[in-house]
């Protein structure tokens, strides 16, 4: 009898032998499937982050050339302002300085209404 133990305890070892080397196998499996997942997550996430910028960029593109616009036309009718007072300046600037000269030089006091 001691022979038949022997044999099954050998058995019995080869058996537990053989369920180590499949739950390896299967946790090595486990950590692959973990690590591809973590890949393909990564990958999910930088797509998707490339995409989003794309979209703003594009967006901001849209919305920026309006402000351009709206300066450019700002900018537009300040220089027409300010050349209209240039003129006006010009025109009118030599008598204005004389009327100044002459309230300054030449004083003419009222007395209040009241």
């Amino acid at each position: 009898m001691s022979a038949q133990q022997s044999v099954g305890i050998q058995t019995l070892l080869d058996a537990e032998r053989e369920a180590q080397k499949i739950v390896q196998k299967a946790r090595e499996y486990r950590t692959k499937r973990v690590k591809d997942a973590r890949s393909e997550a990564q990958k999910e996430i930088d797509e998707y982050k490339n995409q989003k910028e794309e979209e703003f960029k594009k967006f901001e593109k849209e919305h920026s050339s309006g402000n351009e616009k709206a300066e450019e036309d700002a900018k537009k009718d300040t220089d027409g302002k300010v050349k209209e007072i240039e003129a006006i300046g010009k025109k009118s600037g030599g008598s204005v300085v004389d009327q100044l000269l002459k309230c300054v030089t030449e004083p003419q006091p009222e007395a209040p209404a009241s």
